[in-house]
């Protein structure tokens, strides 16, 4: 918008120099011509009066004016001699403007060319007895002027527009600065920050949308916030009831004999377990939709490094091995733009459903690599894989798959992970693992890497 601006402001200072400088230019180039064109054919007319005049003081003088004009003048003078006087100076070339000049008894000036002027300016004046005095005037000097005419008002110009686009440029920003602050503003809120307000500043179209985005985020930010508080009591509210309806039945277990009573008892724990465990996926999910916060540079190595550490042991029960791809593992220096707290859950959600498919003895294959402007996150299992219908609903709230090794999965897991995955602005796909199993592809953000020093 900055040079949209400029330009418009340049094209019109342009186009009011064309219309002012311009013609002046050429009506001082007119003048220029005509002035010369009359002084010089004054100075013929003089000349060819004395010619005519016949007697011997006339001709010297005739002799004495051409020398001089001559000399001080770019100007060369040629005369037709008389029977009465023939003085010492070049002869005219007989042609056409000659012989119009003697037959039609009149003056003729050539300029040498249809544009502008040539290189010289031919004035022919008749005088008597078919005699003629003609003046060939160089037209050197006229093209100097010329060039200081318009060079002076190309360079005038050329400082008038490089004013102009100084002017401008102050101009188009001292414009659009509500704008960037606007645009500003519009950042921030992408990235998370509800805070982020605009001033109200700038004229009046400004200030209404300023005020108007405001007005918005504040409606936002105390929407989020409310559902912060929801989140945060339904958490309390939830959980307390589903752990004192577990030691209710654990109690009503252990104080039976009846082996009827006690099977009713663990599928009514068995139940709960899965409700708790629901509600808690269903508390997750709430909150990755509602904490909206800020991405900043980590590093993915980190954090990697400390999810697997925690996977680990659970891995070597079933005798499953977690191997990070490559001998070096993930780099450190590798980082993303993700929201505090977010990958760790990423991570946790996708090694948990990995685990929970692998056979035992299997491999799970994690691998990070840059690509481009992005840094590529895989997680690999060995186990069932899923089909292309089973893909497309993978990301569904409460969709399980089948060939899971337990029925604990509350079937949130890709739920959550694309909600935070798509909070901090990546992207996360299935596709199939090499050798059988499934792949989970999570695209993240780079940020600037560290120095290697």
């Amino acid at each position: 918008m900055n040079r949209q601006l400029i330009r418009s402001y340049i094209l019109l200072v342009a186009v009011a120099i064309l219309l002012f400088t311009v013609p002046v230019a050429f009506t001082l180039t007119a003048q220029l011509r005509d002035d010369t064109r009359q002084s010089v054919l004054r100075e013929a007319n003089t000349m060819a009066l004395l010619l005519g005049t016949g007697d011997h003081i006339s001709c010297g003088a005739l002799t004495e004016v051409a020398r001089a004009y001559g000399a001080k003048t770019p100007g060369d003078v040629q005369v037709t001699p008389t029977s009465h006087c023939a003085p010492n100076l070049p002869r005219p070339t007989a042609d056409a403007a000659l012989t119009r000049a003697l037959d039609e008894k009149r003056s003729t000036t050539d300029w040498g060319s249809d544009f502008i002027w040539g290189k010289r300016l031919t004035v022919t004046v008749p005088a008597r007895d078919q005699s003629a005095v003609r003046i060939v005037y160089s037209t050197s000097d006229m093209t100097q002027r010329l060039w200081n005419i318009w060079g002076f008002r190309a360079g005038l110009a050329v400082l008038v527009l490089a004013a102009a686009a100084a002017i401008g440029a102050y101009a188009a920003r001292r414009i659009t600065a509500p704008l960037r602050e606007l645009n500003g503003m519009a950042s921030k809120f992408s990235d998370g920050d509800l805070t982020a307000r605009s001033p109200v500043t700038g004229p009046p179209e400004t200030q209404t949308l300023a005020r108007t985005l405001n007005q918005g985020a504040e409606r936002l930010d105390t929407l989020v916030a409310s559902q912060r508080i929801f989140v945060a009591d339904a958490s309390h509210q939830l959980r307390t009831p589903l752990t004192a309806l577990r030691l209710s039945l654990d109690n009503i277990a252990d104080g039976t004999d009846d082996e009827f009573v006690r099977e009713d008892v663990e599928q009514a724990t068995a139940e709960v377990v899965r409700m708790s465990r629901l509600v808690n996926g269903l508390l997750v999910l709430a909150r990755a939709e509602a904490k909206v916060t800020a991405t900043e540079p980590l590093s993915l190595g980190d954090i990697v490094d400390e999810r697997l550490s925690v996977w680990r042991p659970a891995a070597d029960e079933r005798g499953v091995t977690i191997a990070l791809k490559g001998s070096g593992g993930v780099d450190g220096r590798l980082l993303v733009l993700a929201s505090p707290g977010h990958l760790d859950q990423v991570l946790d959600n996708v090694l948990s459903n990995a685990l929970e498919v692998s056979p035992d003895g299997g491999t799970i294959t994690v691998r990070a690599q840059p690509r481009g402007d992005v840094v590529e996150l895989t997680v690999s299992d060995e186990g069932p894989g899923m089909s292309d219908a089973e893909k497309s609903r993978a990301f569904d709230r409460f969709w399980r798959g089948q060939g899971l090794t337990g029925r604990s999965g509350s079937g949130l897991g890709l739920a959550v992970v694309k909600q935070l995955v798509t909070d901090d602005g990546g992207t996360v796909t299935l596709a199939d693992a090499p050798g059988g199993g499934l792949c989970v592809v999570i695209s993240l953000r780079a940020a600037a890497q560290k120095s290697a020093g």
